[in-house]
């Protein structure tokens, strides 16, 4: 009854978890670029609304410098705003993909389980089996003095 239990697919199982970790790993990656690129659109955004008005007591040259930054803060929010666009697209792309490596996994998992209750199972079965020869050879044994 010292049989342990072995699983044949353990090694398709382990290569489907390094898998999912892996894809947990880009996701993360990809949601953190992700983060970086609204935190740098936030701040252009910032710089652009601080600049922007004209206010008194600001030089003609002064004013044409502060439009041509606002000129670039502009391209820049526009830039970013289609990186972001993209970002959003391949987070999206990640969270599949994560969640197909999730499924397969899963599967392989449940059949896993699957295939250790029936081991299970069939271990308390042997085990009632010999428990049920012990007690007949028990019975009789102890009928067999008897009739002797």
């Amino acid at each position: 009854m010292s049989n342990k239990f072995k699983f044949n697919l353990e090694k398709l199982l382990e290569i489907r978890i390094e898998k999912e970790e892996e894809s947990k790993r880009n996701f993360t990656k990809t949601q953190r670029e992700k983060q970086d690129t609204e935190t740098k659109l936030t701040g252009l955004k910032e710089n652009y609304e601080k600049y922007s008005g004209i206010k008194d007591g600001e030089s003609v040259v002064y004013q044409k410098i502060k439009r041509n930054y606002l000129f670039a803060l502009d391209k820049g929010i526009s830039e970013t705003e289609k990186s972001l666009a993209i970002k959003n697209k391949e987070l999206e792309i990640r969270r599949e993909e994560l969640i197909k490596k999730q499924v397969d996994r899963k599967t392989v998992d449940i059949l896993k389980e699957r295939k250790y209750i029936d081991y299970t199972k069939e271990e308390a079965r042997k085990e009632q089996i010999l428990i049920d020869e012990l007690s007949l050879y028990a019975y009789i044994r102890s009928h067999w003095k008897e009739v002797i």
